[in-house]
């Protein structure tokens, strides 16, 4: 079957088509990417602004219109962190479907950190033994670790790059101050997390997901997207150190000139690695392996794990979806 995956973050909207069978891996056929920085479009009540909650409408609209004109026989839209906290998230979420018919499902961070964890898992399969992973979004850190498809832990904190951006980082260059700061923040925020991530157990392997962590893996020597999905790379903790130092001097301008950073992604870049630097600190990480499967991915793995449980040969009594004990973080 075709599926679409209409994606509402912090920074960008974005339309994965995917075709996809039970039993097989989805495969990607096209994808469509709109900037909106919604986590930007907030007023100082904390509602999303008459002008964000437009262009958002206009997007979903043309998003479904190119999922529907795609073949897609269904269209999975949800929304994260930016539309999750906004004062106004329910007269937002009203005006889209009003409008456009599209009815967006809000995740809870702990629902992300899952559904992300079990692309993971699936990618890796079973012999990956326990897993932790680490996701960063715009609005939201998601943090997991667990030895099923569903994880033992799942934890959501508010430290995503773009967050942490406008909060702590609106000069440009940051400066060596501020980000030491920042940095140390980080450190005594990471402490409680990473006790209750690590409870379970150590991993046998550990994973980062996202655009956030491919760029930096990408800026510490891991190969481009054009090498493919299967080509392994990793992010270890000292080449990320040096990237720090690196880029934490350089512009917003300047950082979007590197290879594999994009202009819209630049601004946050700093952010975004002392997120990650702080988590595999507190988490006594060296390394990270680089999963090209995450949020979206899982949306349609259960999806179809979903349909299959539905069928009148599905097992009794077997569970809907991906369950499993969850403990979400929040600030």
């Amino acid at each position: 079957m075709r599926l679409g995956v209409l994606d509402v973050g912090s920074n960008t909207v974005h339309l994965l088509v995917v075709d996809a069978h039970r039993g097989g891996h989805p495969m990607p056929m096209s994808s469509t990417k709109a900037t909106l920085r919604l986590s930007e479009n907030i007023d100082d009540e904390g509602c999303i602004t008459p002008e964000g909650a437009h262009r958002l409408t206009k997007t979903v609209a043309e998003f479904a219109s190119i999922a529907k004109t795609s073949g897609c026989i269904q269209l999975m839209p949800f929304a994260t962190s930016a539309v999750r906290e906004a004062a106004n998230s329910d007269a937002v979420l009203a005006q889209v479907r009003r409008e456009t018919g599209v009815e967006l499902r809000v995740l809870s961070g702990a629902d992300e950190a899952r559904l992300t964890f079990l692309a993971v898992r699936r990618w890796y399969g079973w012999s990956a033994g326990r897993i932790l992973n680490l996701d960063i979004g715009g609005g939201s850190l998601e943090m997991s670790n667990g030895c099923d498809e569903a994880p033992d832990v799942a934890l959501s904190l508010p430290l995503g790059a773009g967050r942490l951006t406008r909060d702590w980082l609106r000069e440009d260059p940051p400066g060596k101050r501020r980000v030491g700061v920042l940095r140390d923040w980080l450190d005594a925020e990471m402490v409680i997390p990473a006790k209750q991530l690590l409870e379970p157990g150590r991993p046998d392997l550990a994973v980062g997901t996202s655009k956030t962590f491919r760029t930096l893996a990408r800026l510490t020597g891991a190969a481009p997207s054009a090498a493919g999905p299967r080509e392994r790379r990793i992010l270890t903790s000292s080449g990320l150190r040096q990237l720090i130092a690196f880029i934490s001097r350089m512009t917003a301008a300047d950082r979007a000139e590197l290879e594999g950073v994009s202009s819209d992604r630049s601004q946050q870049l700093v952010a975004g690695a002392l997120v990650a630097e702080a988590s595999m600190r507190a988490l006594s990480l060296d390394t990270l392996e680089i999963c090209p499967w995450a949020l979206r991915e899982g949306l349609i793995l259960r999806k179809l794990d979903t349909d299959l449980e539905s069928e009148p040969n599905a097992a009794n009594g077997r569970p809907k979806g991906v369950p499993g004990p969850t403990e979400t973080v929040s600030r």
